[in-house]
């Protein structure tokens, strides 16, 4: 979802273009969007039934700039498989101090709360880098 939002937001609020690639630490490799973040995008006009899960790796942790992640657990566990990326590895909530739970086999509620907080967060940082 954080992939698509940012995509989104940036091509619309940025004045240069920008390259988003999603990656978990634990991602299920190949595998489609949840069906309840594909219907929750659907939503708000932004589809992502294309998406396919894949595994952060070396190259990717080197391409990014910035890293972002959604809770300070998975922070830890990117900085210590790449030490390289320290400096570069933030929540997506960093400046309110606030993890986004990962709402994986959980009901459609838990996956809304994380688009809110996912949606705050990428506001947040296209203001930051604007």
């Amino acid at each position: 979802m954080a992939e698509a939002v940012f995509r989104s937001q940036g091509a619309k609020l940025l004045n240069y273009p920008i390259e988003v690639r999603s990656a978990g630490t634990h991602a299920l490799i190949q595998h489609p969007a949840d069906p309840n973040a594909q219907h929750l995008m659907s939503e708000i006009n932004l589809d992502i039934s294309d998406h396919r899960g894949q595994k952060l790796n070396p190259l990717l942790a080197q391409w990014a700039d910035i890293i972002f992640v959604m809770d300070s657990d998975q922070k830890r566990h990117v900085e210590s498989l790449y030490p390289t990326t320290r400096g570069k590895v933030f929540r997506l909530l960093e400046d309110s101090g606030k993890d986004i739970p990962d709402p994986y086999q959980q009901g459609i509620q838990a996956f809304r709360d994380s688009l809110t907080s996912i949606q705050e967060g990428v506001d947040q940082w296209i203001e930051k880098l604007s």
